[in-house]
C-alpha cells in the first residue's frame, strides 16, 4: 500500500455508459459496487411495475457491506470482495482486490450516486464524476453488453433498457444534485489519470 491514502473517485452513470471501462483504461483499482447486490432469494427485494425484481432500486444491494469493504481496502491495502453473477442473480465466489501502491481508487456502479452520501457520512474524502453520454449511445452499448453476457432474457433486457433510457435525464439531475461532475468519457479519462501514477496490476484470484 502507498504511504498515504489513495484518491477515492466514485464513478456514476447509466448502466452501460462505460463506468467499468473507465476504471479499466485508467489503470485504477476498482471496487465494483454491483458485486454487492443481494442474491435473488434475499427477502423483501423491491419489485418493478412489471413484476420482476427491480435491480435498479438501491434496496437491492448491500451498501453497508460495500462501505466496509472500501474502508478495509483503504486501511490495509487489500480486501476480499464478492464475485456476483448478474445472469444468475447470486454471489458465485470472491476475489482479492489490492491497491498495490496505487494513488487512485475507484468505486463504480449504478448505485454510486446513493453511495456518495454513505461515503461522506463515514468521513471518506470522495471525488465524484458522472459519465455523460447520449441516451441512444448508452442504450445500444448496454444492450450489446447484456446480450453478449446473457445477463437476462432478451425481452427483459429490451424492456429494462427502454425504461432506463427514459429515466436517464432524471438520473443525471439526481447525480448533479448529489454533487457529481458530468464529464464525457474522454474528459473522465484525463481527470483520473492526471497526477496519478499507473499502479502495478494483477489478475485477482477467485475463490469458488
Amino acid at each position: 500500500m502507498s504511504t498515504g491514502s489513495p484518491r477515492l473517485v466514485l464513478i456514476a452513470g447509466p448502466s452501460g455508459s462505460g463506468k467499468s471501462r473507465l476504471a479499466h483504461v485508467t489503470g485504477c483499482p476498482a471496487l465494483r459496487l454491483d458485486d454487492f447486490y443481494f442474491d435473488a432469494d434475499h427477502p423483501d427485494l423491491p419489485r418493478s411495475p412489471i413484476g420482476i425484481i427491480d435491480w435498479d432500486d438501491p434496496r437491492s444491494w448491500n451498501a453497508e457491506a460495500a462501505l466496509a469493504a472500501l474502508a478495509e481496502l483503504v486501511a490495509s491495502g487489500e480486501v476480499e470482495v464478492p464475485a456476483y453473477s448478474i445472469s444468475e442473480s447470486r454471489r458465485i465466489g470472491s476475489h482479492l482486490l489490492r491497491l498495490d501502491g496505487a494513488t487512485c481508487l475507484t468505486a463504480e456502479g449504478i448505485f454510486a450516486i446513493d453511495f456518495l452520501t454513505v461515503c461522506r457520512k463515514a468521513g471518506l474524502v470522495t471525488d465524484a464524476i458522472y459519465i455523460d453520454r447520449p441516451g441512444v449511445v448508452v442504450f445500444w452499448l448496454r444492450l450489446r453488453r447484456d446480450l453478449a453476457k446473457k445477463r437476462k432474457p432478451p425481452l427483459i433486457l429490451l424492456r429494462r433498457g427502454a425504461a432506463l433510457w427514459r429515466a436517464q435525464g432524471a438520473l443525471k439531475r439526481k447525480a448533479l444534485a448529489a454533487g457529481f461532475t458530468p464529464m464525457t468519457m474522454r474528459a473522465a479519462v484525463r481527470h483520473l489519470t492526471e497526477d496519478t501514477p499507473s499502479p502495478s496490476r494483477t489478475t485477482p484470484s477467485r475463490k469458488l
